[in-house]
């Protein structure tokens, strides 16, 4: 289970990162104020991926890339929400921004999953 956690949470956290750059450095580059640090948003998709990673490999170990995907899905949709009001400082209610994060931090999440269910189903335990 160690080897399957640690090959799908790093190929989870390169994943993750990836749809980061593309994300929001090119698809939504507003929705960042270009002062991020590398390392701490890299830190901060390293432990994203390893708790699903861990999620997937010890709580659901029978997955495959599409129930990945579809949890991923919803995972990520609730933590996007969560996240957005958490750090709505403002108190103000943009649907337009709230759908923006949804969507973003669904589909992100899902990718992610997908990547980290897919190599867990492929892993051998040695």
């Amino acid at each position: 289970m160690i080897k399957k956690v640690l090959v799908s949470g790093i190929i989870g956290t390169v994943v993750y990162y990836l749809l980061g750059w593309l994300v929001y450095g090119f698809l939504f580059p507003e929705r960042t104020n270009g002062e991020e640090s590398m390392l701490f948003i890299f830190l901060g998709c390293l432990f994203y991926a390893f708790i699903f990673a861990y999620i997937f490999c010890k709580l659901v170990p029978k997955t495959n890339f599409k129930s990945g995907f579809i949890s991923g899905l919803i995972l990520g949709g609730l933590l996007a929400l969560s996240m957005y009001f958490f750090y709505n400082l403002s108190g103000e209610f943009n649907i337009v921004s709230i759908l923006e994060e949804l969507i973003i931090g669904s589909m992100m999440t899902a990718f992610m999953n997908g990547a980290i269910t897919y190599v867990i189903s492929k892993t051998n335990d040695a």
